[in-house]
């Protein structure tokens, strides 16, 4: 495996925003951070084997024509189109021996037939091929019906590739189907991106991770009424789940000089640093604080529910993603605003869900000037139903749902049967949640 050296770390002012703005719309916002992430990602090489899910880092094409030569997609005969004379039936000279995968089978003299099986190189001498179900055979004679069209049941040399041509492109996230045909195109290996590395951070003085055991407590030093962090292991699996290579920096209580060093170790081992809590300008408020004692903060109030303070910024040269303290919250951020961002980073390019409009099984009288997303899960008739909260601390709502629905931010009240924009978890590179 070789690797190449690293794109250049982000500056402290890449995700400022411009002065006096107040109340941010989401587009404003993710278009503003769209421009101002770029690839951190270096480069490395790697066998196809290790290849799924990963980032292409430079464009693929095909070192050999995918198939190399010309094969018949059936079994049956193969023979020269030529031979056939408009005699009802066509009479073909039964050639001994046979042509199969691997092996070049005997030519084929015109006016000769020769059996073949699929995926067999077409042997010199044959341009077409009939299946064995339309034959009929005796010792000496292959028989069939007249206007067999040239070249029937053959697949052409270079049918789904030619040497050279173009397969896949540089930011592709690598399937199976895409390591199938760089595999037919020639490639043992891929250039790929360097995973990116992220670091996931809680803070609170109230948090407390859970017990070892249902009958334990919470671990010594922990708050009589410690709230159990949720957050972490939340995005610490949404960044497995996004391909990242993931390190837990654990939690940190309140104080600044702990923050600090908590960004510190973050910054020295990743790429970019989610953090929750901590996020909006209280007194207990120290990554936001942090961010800008150390004139590296965009204190971005996005104009959303759940959501609304983001902390932005960047701590020597790892970008901070400040994501509010109530999971609900943090959730949603992090698929909004993070995710398209840590592609960006990662090499992947800017990425936004795919939605469709489905119909409301819901009503809601509107706030105008937000946007909002709502837990949601689709009824066996296709219509979105909502979680009946939409208080942030509700976890139990991000285990009911299947995805969200997005409410414009000047959008009108919805009744049931209005058409509303449907995002599901897999839109966000996410499989396997919410209810069956």
């Amino acid at each position: 495996m070789s690797a190449r050296s690293d794109p250049p770390r982000l500056r402290n002012d890449c995700f400022a925003l411009p002065p006096g703005v107040a109340w941010t719309p989401v587009e404003e916002a993710l278009a503003a951070l769209r421009a101002r992430c770029a690839c951190v990602a270096g480069e490395e090489t790697v066998p196809l084997a290790a290849a799924a899910g990963r980032i292409l880092a430079a464009p693929v094409a095909a070192l050999r024509p995918n198939p190399p030569r010309a094969n018949s997609a059936v079994d049956g005969w193969a023979f020269a189109q030529t031979s056939l004379t408009g005699a009802d039936p066509e009479r073909l000279v039964r050639r001994p021996g046979r042509a199969a995968p691997g092996a070049d089978g005997p030519d084929v003299p015109a006016g000769a037939a020769l059996r073949i099986l699929t995926g067999a190189a077409l042997p010199a001498g044959a341009d077409t091929v009939v299946l064995d179900e339309d034959v009929g055979l005796t010792t000496d004679e292959v028989r069939l019906r007249p206007g067999l069209r040239l070249g029937a049941n053959v697949r052409p040399a270079g049918e789904d590739a030619a040497a050279g041509d173009a397969l896949l492109e540089a930011g592709r996230i690598l399937s199976p189907g895409d390591l199938a045909l760089a595999a037919a195109g020639g490639h043992a290996a891929l250039p790929v991106r360097r995973r990116l590395r992220v670091a996931v951070l809680s803070t609170g003085d109230e948090l407390a991770d859970p017990p070892p055991s249902a009958d334990a407590g919470p671990g010594p030093g922990a708050p009589a009424q410690a709230v159990m962090d949720a957050n972490r292991p939340m995005l610490a699996a949404l960044s497995s789940a996004w391909g990242f290579e993931t390190l837990d920096l654990g939690r940190v209580e309140d104080r600044r000089d702990a923050v600090t060093e908590a960004l510190d170790r973050g910054a020295r081992l990743a790429d970019a640093i989610l953090t929750s809590g901590g996020a909006s300008a209280g007194d207990e408020d120290h990554v936001s604080a942090a961010l800008a004692e150390a004139g590296a903060l965009g204190q971005w109030r996005i104009a959303m529910k759940p959501g609304r303070p983001l902390a932005l910024g960047v701590w020597n040269g790892a970008a901070v993603f400040g994501l509010p303290g109530n999971p609900v919250a943090a959730f949603v951020c992090a698929l909004v605003f993070a995710r398209p961002a840590l592609l960006a980073l990662a090499g992947a390019g800017w990425r936004e869900p795919a939605a469709r409009r489905v119909p409301a099984a819901f009503a809601k009288r509107r706030k105008r000037g937000r946007r909002e997303y709502l837990r949601a899960r689709l009824t066996p008739q296709g219509a979105a139903e909502v979680f009946p909260s939409e208080g942030s601390g509700r976890i139990s709502g991000l285990a009911w749902a299947t995805g969200l629905v997005e409410l414009p931010d000047d959008g009108p009240d919805v009744t049931p049967g209005d058409p509303v924009r449907w995002l599901p978890f897999s839109a966000f590179g996410l499989s396997g949640s919410g209810a069956i």
